[in-house]
């Protein structure tokens, strides 16, 4: 049975630790190729965790402990590739609890050393199956499933409560143009996107939301056909986005638009973003600018101006054997130098080049 004075100080550690951590930063961006589009980026790498799945994480949390799911003492297991691990395996030793995450094999070995540098502790398995594995992994400890990919879109309160879309806004108020055009975003769990779509529509905004979706993902083929059967059989490579199966938090309904960028592209606006920002960022962002910047170029050319916002997920340090390493590159098949070649150009002349 629940013991309601753990819950409750549970509850409160919880809302504690927000009221620790100050709000995200907002990074505008002048491109001199884009004149009147201003670029800006909410950078979700200064989380205590280093990455955009704190805020879900500290939602899940509370979502478990607020139904009765999650007593004393409980084990808690979630299916991840790697960010959400992290941010829970944070908070389950805030709460004193054991954490287990069941990863893809392929998992960054740095976020691996960070979950397990937080108390928690790692299966591997082959395949993208890791959702069953996490399941029975719950039965045979007797332990809480968070399964973010069912509770994503309904754990984060999407009218407010300082979720990531009022952040934005709030953070955009004082700027020239305070209400952007466009909000670029991409889907893991869809949590996000839910999130950012339900907010515009609730506030009665006019700003559209555009999903980023990578290569090995069913999530722009969904969108386009509505068949929630679709199956890749093997998973992303850009860590954190793009799925294999539909998931019950991707809501395509609250989206206005997909698109679709090659890996090889998001890898190369990784060093595109290092020349802008003087530091890495990790490869989900890399997909956001792609998509940002043919949104910006077609703004362009339709004499349209206004701000575009999309997002800095997380750091570069957790790619260093991916994404910034040439052996894997290699190993992956991919070829960034033309991706490179093509993408300094749409910066230098603001056309879009496919």
């Amino acid at each position: 049975m629940p013991h309601p004075d753990w819950t409750r100080q549970a509850v409160r550690a919880l809302e504690a630790e927000a009221h620790r951590s100050a709000d995200t930063h907002l990074i505008r961006l002048d491109l001199a190729a884009f004149p009147g589009i201003a670029l800006y980026l909410k950078d979700e790498s200064t989380h205590p965790t280093g990455s955009l799945k704190h805020r879900l994480a500290r939602s899940l949390f509370l979502y478990a402990l607020c139904n009765g799911w999650l007593h004393e003492g409980q084990a808690v297991i979630e299916a991840s590739s790697g960010s959400t691990a992290i941010s829970e395996a944070y908070f389950a030793r805030l709460l004193g609890l054991p954490f287990h995450a069941v990863m893809p094999r392929c998992t960054s070995p740095d976020k691996i050393a960070q979950i397990e540098a937080f108390g928690g502790h790692c299966q591997l398995i082959d395949g993208t199956d890791v959702y069953s594995a996490a399941q029975a992994l719950a039965v045979r400890l007797g332990g809480h499933y968070m399964d973010q990919f069912t509770h994503a879109e309904r754990a984060t309160d999407w009218r407010g409560n300082n979720n990531i879309a009022e952040s934005i806004f709030r953070q955009m108020q004082l700027e020239p143009e305070p209400v952007p055009r466009w909000i670029v975003a991409s889907a893991g769990t869809g949590g996000t996107s839910a999130t950012l779509g339900r907010y515009l529509r609730y506030r009665g905004l006019p700003t559209q939301l555009a999903v980023a979706d990578p290569e090995h993902s069913v999530f722009a083929a969904f969108h386009r056909t509505g068949d929630a059967h679709l199956r890749c059989e093997r998973g992303s490579r850009i860590e954190g986005i793009g799925r294999p199966r539909v998931e019950p938090s991707f809501l395509p309904g609250v989206i206005d638009r997909m698109i679709e960028v090659p890996d090889a592209a998001s890898v190369a606006a990784l060093g595109c973003l290092e020349q802008l920002l003087g530091r890495r960022v990790g490869g989900s962002t890399g997909t956001h600018l792609v998509a940002a910047l043919k949104l910006m170029c077609q703004m362009r050319e339709a004499g349209q101006t206004g701000p575009v916002v999309t997002l800095i997920c997380d750091g570069g340090e957790r790619y260093r054997a991916s994404y910034y390493n040439e052996a894997w590159l290699a190993a992956e098949g991919l070829d960034v130098a033309p991706e490179r070649t093509r993408l300094d150009a749409i910066l230098a002349d603001g056309q879009w080049l496919d």
